[in-house]
């Protein structure tokens, strides 16, 4: 069911204020330098932003990485080091090593975990590798944990998360798709979707779903592909920044 608010007709629903992007990682800073620039523009409404360098952080630290995540942190956005899950088939203390990397070579403020499991079964795992993360990264500002389900995960692991993505694919999908019950328990704030394939034409359309079900997150983005659809910008970036920015409303 979507995300039950009290806002009359007409008007936008709870937590809309609030909404802005996350981005899921753009290429290397040397093949896509406007992307990560556009990043660090005043008033863009980033709530952070994924650093991927070699489907983790690398054999060594990448300076035009380090150079880009500073420009991150200065403008206040988060930078988030990247650790795949592979749907928990990835030995603990190889990503607990990789947390490490991240922190030490790019002073990331916390983790994307992508392709984390959902089912009830691998919560055990899921909750000892957060509370170890926050644990490497125990700073004043806390460690900001998004975990990349992709799906509605079994509701146990809101317990773990600072956010959790809930919707990653097609925007075909996307237009009939539900929010699970349990997220109305939530803020909006604790939601991410991620959409690609989204027309310049159905964008209004789209941002009004996120809205209704009660997502504070987003990505959308008119690329296409099995792999890589975000990559880039969309290209309707300054007209979702514009959308979704400081003082807008439906």
């Amino acid at each position: 069911m979507p995300y039950l608010t009290s806002a009359g007709p007409g008007l936008p629903a709870a937590g809309a204020e609030r909404l802005g992007i996350g981005v899921p990682g753009y290429a290397h800073p040397l093949l896509a330098p406007v992307e990560w620039a556009e990043l660090t523009r005043p008033d863009t409404p980033v709530h952070w932003a994924v650093l991927n360098v070699a489907d983790g952080p690398g054999v060594r630290p990448d300076p035009h990485c380090l150079e880009a995540a500073g420009r991150l942190r200065n403008a206040g956005v988060r930078v988030l080091g990247h650790l795949d899950l592979r749907r928990g088939a990835r030995p603990f203390g190889d990503t607990v090593s990789e947390a490490h990397r991240y922190l030490d070579w790019y002073r990331v403020d916390g983790y994307f975990l992508d392709r984390c499991p959902t089912q009830r079964q691998d919560l055990p795992g899921v909750r000892r590798l957060t509370a170890t993360l926050r644990a490497v990264l125990d700073r004043a500002d806390g460690c900001h944990l998004v975990l990349g389900h992709g799906g509605h995960p079994h509701p146990g692991y809101a317990d773990s998360a600072d956010q959790m993505v809930t919707f990653s694919g097609p925007w075909a999908e996307y237009r009939w798709s539900q929010a699970a019950e349990w997220t109305a328990d939530h803020p909006p704030e604790r939601f991410v979707h991620f959409v690609h394939g989204v027309p310049r034409t159905h964008l209004d359309e789209a941002v009004r779903i996120a809205r209704w079900q009660g997502a504070g997150t987003i990505f959308f983005t008119d690329r296409t592909g099995q792999t890589g659809p975000f990559v880039a910008l969309p290209g309707y970036w300054d007209e979702i920044v514009s959308q979704i920015g400081p003082g807008v409303s439906e």
